[in-house]
């Protein structure tokens, strides 16, 4: 009956880890990331060819790192999914604390690459942008946070994890990386509103963040720049936003062919923010609508999976992940399209980048293993719960 209503499978006494793991792991959502990854290689083969002859490289330099950044990944994401909850709860507050302090550490010691933005340390031979690693990170120490308000006697998770959200995204406000800022606070609203959060105080976020972009409109010549750029009626064909608008249109249904597109040579981000763009151009709207199914899937089989999940903290971690990744492909593929302002945002596990891929694999690898089917208990057990 357990099995029936809410998907558990019972464990076995003397079950070896990898069955367990095998019976009990989403291998839908576990494929399509696979998939994805694939897509990505595919992509980084016709994307960065130019960019590596451009930098006196190899020309599959960067293909290469993306094979091995994201074999990394995966076997990150793996390890982690095999991991019990608790455990995953644990070393994410560590590695929530190490992110935290490399965020505040980049004023003086990091660097912007001639971005504009001051996101990443330079160790020579790898850069490391702390903001990826620490997403997931705080997905889980605010959705326990949240938890613990619920329980009786529970300190007021709520308020803590609301302040410890505005204090990371003032640090990413002052980089700035306002598509970090806005993912983070948009996770936590989430969260907020499936722990049960009042409209009225939703609606009032939303005016403040309102608010804060006017200011920063006003007082932040970067953001100023990008909101104009995307107000704009008219596209300079001669900027990113031009090359990869026209390479959509030019790739029409199925695309120009296999390297016959022509924005990888103009593009400087083809292979990382805007690589949506070759795959529209060289494989046409196929090719896009089905990178978009896999996100979808992943994000709407986490959310049925763990609506049956009864544990407060494993249900609000899940969900913000699931919902972080979701938005974060659709940030970057908005942009593509000129449907939101630019946001030096990655396609998770399509655009290449170090930092984004492993840090992709350990919030993947988190929301794998809180998605893990579980024993939930007898359902009798909880009927009487509710009456008494």
């Amino acid at each position: 009956m357990t099995e029936m209503v809410y998907g558990a499978v019972p464990l076995r006494s003397g079950d070896a880890v990898l069955p367990r793991w095998w019976r009990t792991i989403d291998k839908w959502t576990m494929s399509c990331i696979l998939l994805l990854f694939g897509i990505g290689l595919l992509l980084g083969l016709a994307s960065s060819p130019p960019l590596a002859s451009r930098n006196g490289l190899d020309p599959f330099y960067y293909v290469s790192r993306q094979a091995f950044f994201g074999g990394v990944a995966i076997a990150v994401m793996l390890f982690i999914s095999m991991l019990p909850p608790q455990v995953v709860r644990r070393l994410a507050v560590l590695g929530f604390l190490a992110a935290f302090v490399a965020l505040m550490g980049l004023p003086f010691f990091g660097t912007d690459f001639g971005k504009g933005a001051l996101r990443w340390y330079s160790l020579g031979f790898v850069s490391v942008q702390p903001s990826e690693f620490l997403k997931p990170g705080f997905v889980v120490v605010a959705a326990w946070l949240m938890a613990g308000g619920q329980e009786i006697g529970g300190p007021p998770g709520k308020t803590y994890s609301f302040a410890l959200t505005v204090v990371i995204v003032s640090f990413l406000a002052l980089q700035p990386d306002f598509g970090q800022a806005a993912l983070v606070l948009f996770a936590w609203g989430v969260m907020y509103f499936v722990a049960g959060a009042p409209m009225t105080l939703l609606v009032f976020l939303a005016g403040a963040v309102v608010l804060v972009g006017s200011f920063a409109y006003a007082n932040s010549e970067h953001f100023a720049r990008r909101i104009d750029g995307f107000l704009s009626p008219d596209v300079d064909p001669t900027t990113q936003l031009g090359y990869a608008t026209n390479a959509i249109r030019e790739g029409g249904f199925f695309g120009v062919g296999v390297g016959e597109g022509q924005v990888k040579w103009s593009l400087p981000d083809a292979h990382t923010d805007f690589i949506i763009a070759v795959a529209a151009e060289e494989y046409g709207l196929v090719c896009v609508l089905v990178v978009i199914a896999l996100y979808a899937i992943v994000v709407v089989r986490s959310l049925v999976r763990l609506m049956k999940e009864r544990d407060t903290f494993i249900r609000l971690a899940g969900t913000g992940l699931a919902c972080a990744f979701g938005v974060q492909a659709m940030i970057n593929m908005g942009v593509a399209v000129r449907l939101l302002p630019a946001k030096g945002m990655t396609l998770p596990f399509v655009s290449y980048g170090g930092s984004s891929l492993i840090a992709g694999g350990i919030a993947v690898g988190m929301l794998l293993a809180f998605t893990r089917t579980r024993p939930q208990g007898e359902i009798g057990d909880i009927l009487l719960r509710r009456g008494r």
